[in-house]
């Protein structure tokens, strides 16, 4: 039989290491999983193996080309964690660790597989490789998308999307109308003084170069037309151009709107594939391209197809066959609008995607403008703006090479056409087909048609923009958000605070977070959440806060399914506390109360005084009216942890969920903070994330979580004595508060044993 060489093992395959492993393989032994790692022990870069074969563990210690070999047995064991970004796995046997490699978290899936495939059952045959229904590529582990499909181009954007704008346009259809018929009326009424020209030639220019004499009630009468015509063009243009941006404002004004409020009812999932700067360039910029296109541009192209119909109408109805002369360059303008109208498009697009790097720098910077300043990075912030300005710069000027070429070739057709009717009129009226007058009106006519095939020309480019914008407006007013509201909700009156797990998996992107957890609070317990980053401690408060719903199972809450809760019901009840608090721009009385805005002033200083941050709060110049700068500018962080945790307490949560809460502060503050929570937390369901685990001793329970699954409940002191994995982590986290502290004992002998010289001493 010969070796099974994965898609996994085609790396290793190769080289010395390679040719080493396949002399060590057996004649039945098939390669399951592979791991590069790229790290040595120094966590300097280097190149290492580690294989699981379907009878043994193989490893290439990076650097060298030596293997080792462990068969696999019942007792032997993989753990994966990671910290600081860098990943570690090690293999354990019942007794001592024997190994240990590292990796940098790019390997972090692969990681994953080998580990799953090391705990099958040694011989198991390895289950066919999930492929893509559509192009039948191998599938990544964990995942049910296709990254080859995923970066498939979208569909190009087609000027039919602007009809989807109907929708905001339908409301003020009345409007619209009126308007419509004002431009009618304005459009024809500028088409009245050329057909006044052609009396005014034939019957009283002509014949007075011919001797007779003019009569002055008939020049009257022709020169009072042209001037009513004028000043009712005028009029009723106005009245069309007032109306109809009136009605284009408040289009624009809707979509905003409605897109912003889509905005804010999708789930935390759909922001962590977006950028700021581009959300806001979307709303912002794009919604006002839309709303330019149709108070300006959309009305001049209802106003130039109404005058080419008319003033086409007008000229058969003169002469027919001149009529017919001054079309002959449409044909060709209407192919080259047809021709360019491509490369106009998918440029525009790529012109938006480029102008929202440039605001993502700008959204970037300017909240992380401390960072920048800290790590002294101005001048590489103002280079990464630069080449981005830089990209929107060669984007444009590729595009205006069409553009540029495009436009005067439009209007040197017109030009062309305006001489060939010249030169048919002249030959015409040569052979008294038709009058001087009757040419003049014409060239008035054509000069007008040709100027508005001109302006229609030019509106290509307005109308490409304006549907790529409307293309990035709909693409977020189409996404459904992955946690939807109930068709008929149940009603949340009162929460008791009883939260109950039943087989809880979750999916993140591509990677399986949660898998089968079982879990149960009681009403007013609290719990405290622990486990090496990324087991899944977070993303399972995510879960019970819903921001993200549960792919398997379910999470009830006094017997009742979260999903069957309105979202906006079910949260009035949850108090959340981040490690990171979110201030807004404003006073601090209107951030404690953001979550009540009506609350009176009385209880925004009963909750900031069981918070412990009245008296900070009354030390700052205007008190509870001193201005919050964005993002808590101007407080320290224990501060802003005091004000969000005031934020909450003011609502009155029945379940409350800390996040790390406390590992962002000193200790003085964190004494503080304490006697915060310790106040926050009587009565409620408490869930806790500390990273100190000292911090949830006073829990009533602690909840051992590793890579997704529950491992371990029970209080603190009856799991020190199981010595499982609570205590080892435990007992880590001690060993590395000595080793700090005994590294801060050798640095302050040190400055005492060894002061600095005084400025100037040799």
């Amino acid at each position: 039989m010969q070796h099974h060489h994965s898609v996994d093992a085609s790396g290793v395959f190769s080289g010395p290491q390679g040719a080493d492993l396949r002399a060590m393989l057996a004649s039945q032994e098939n390669v399951l999983a592979t791991l590069q790692v790229d790290l040595s022990a120094e966590l300097r870069f280097a190149t290492g193996w580690v294989v699981v074969t379907s009878e043994r563990l193989l490893a290439c210690e990076p650097g060298t080309n030596a293997w080792r070999a462990w068969p696999r047995a019942p007792g032997l064991e993989l753990r994966m964690h990671d910290h600081g970004g860098i990943g570690a796995l090690e293999l354990h046997d019942a007794d001592a660790r024997l190994a240990l490699w590292r990796f940098t978290l790019g390997q972090h899936a692969q990681a994953l597989r080998l580990v799953q495939r090391f705990e099958q059952p040694a011989g198991a045959a390895e289950s066919d490789e999930a492929t893509c229904p559509q192009c039948h590529t191998p599938l990544p582990p964990d995942t049910e998308e296709c990254p080859a499909c995923a970066r498939a181009q979208p569909p190009q954007t087609s000027t039919w999307v602007l009809l989807r704008l109907w929708r905001f346009a339908r409301p003020y259809r009345k409007q619209l109308a009126a308007g419509f018929a004002l431009t009618l009326a304005s459009t024809a009424a500028t088409l009245v003084p050329p057909y006044l020209t052609i009396p005014l030639m034939d019957d009283i220019l002509i014949p007075f170069q011919n001797g007779q004499k003019i009569e002055p009630g008939l020049v009257l009468l022709y020169l009072s037309g042209l001037l009513l015509s004028a000043l009712a063009a005028w009029g009723l243009s106005w009245a069309r151009t007032y109306i109809l941006a009136l009605v284009s404002e408040r289009i624009g004004a809707d979509l905003r709107t409605t897109t912003y409020e889509h905005l804010l009812r999708l789930s935390l999932d759909y922001f962590g594939g977006k950028r700021t700067g581009d959300l806001m360039a979307r709303i912002g910029s794009e919604t006002d391209r839309i709303n330019v296109f149709l108070s300006l541009h959309a009305l001049d192209f209802v106003t130039d197809v109404l005058m080419i119909l008319m003033t086409a109408a007008i000229l058969f109805s003169i002469n027919p066959w001149l009529a017919l002369v001054t079309l002959v360059p449409l044909p060709f303008i209407a192919w080259m609008i047809h021709t360019v109208r491509d490369r106009l498009r998918t440029g525009f697009e790529k012109i938006d995607r480029v102008w929202s790097e440039v605001t993502n720098v700008l959204a970037d910077t300017i909240p992380g403008i401390r960072v920048v300043k800290a790590f002294a990075q101005e001048k590489r912030e103002a280079q990464r703006f630069r080449d981005a300005n830089q990209h929107n710069l060669e984007v444009n000027d590729k595009l205006n090479k069409t553009w540029s070429l495009f436009t005067p070739t439009v209007s040197l057709l017109t030009e062309i056409g305006l001489l060939v009717v010249w030169a048919f009129g002249i030959w015409l009226v040569s052979r008294n087909q038709i009058t001087v007058g009757v040419l003049t009106a014409f060239i008035a006519y054509i000069g007008r048609f040709y100027s508005r095939l001109d302006s229609m020309s030019r509106i290509v480019s307005v109308t490409q923009k304006a549907a790529a914008g409307a293309k990035r407006i709909f693409d977020i007013l189409d996404h459904v958000s992955n946690v939807p509201d109930p068709a008929q909700p149940v009603q949340v009156d009162k929460v008791q605070g009883a939260i109950a797990m039943r087989g809880v998996g979750f999916r993140y992107g591509s990677r399986a977070v949660i898998k089968g957890l079982d879990l149960d609070i009681r009403p007013g317990e609290m719990i405290g959440l622990v486990g090496h980053s990324g087991s899944g401690k977070s993303t399972l408060v995510n879960l019970i806060s819903r921001f993200y719903d549960v792919t398997d199972g379910s999470i009830q809450v006094d017997g009742v399914d979260i999903r069957r809760f309105a979202v906006a019901d079910y949260r009035r009840h949850i108090g959340l506390v981040l490690q990171e608090p979110f201030l807004f721009f404003g006073t601090i009385a209107e951030n404690i109360a953001y979550g009540k805005p009506e609350a009176t002033r009385e209880e925004i200083v009963a909750a900031a005084r069981a918070a412990h941050a009245h008296e900070f709060i009354l030390r700052l110049p205007h008190g509870y009216d001193s201005l919050v700068g964005e993002r808590g500018q101007g407080l320290s962080g224990g501060e802003r942890q005091r004000i969000s945790i005031a934020r909450a307490l003011l609502i009155d949560p029945r379940i409350l969920i800390l996040d790390e809460a406390t590992s962002a502060v000193d200790t003085e503050t964190e004494k503080e903070i304490q006697k915060a929570l310790d106040n926050l937390v009587k009565g409620r369901t408490t869930i806790a994330i500390a990273h100190r685990l000292s911090t949830l001793r006073k829990a009533d329970r602690l909840v051992v979580m590793d890579r997704g699954e529950v491992v371990e409940v029970g209080p603190h002191d009856e799991l020190m004595e199981q010595q499982g994995a609570y205590w080892r982590l435990y007992e880590a986290q001690a060993r590395r508060a000595e080793e700090d502290a005994q590294a801060a004992g050798v640095l302050l002998d040190s400055s005492l044993l060894h002061p600095a010289h005084p400025a100037g001493s040799a």
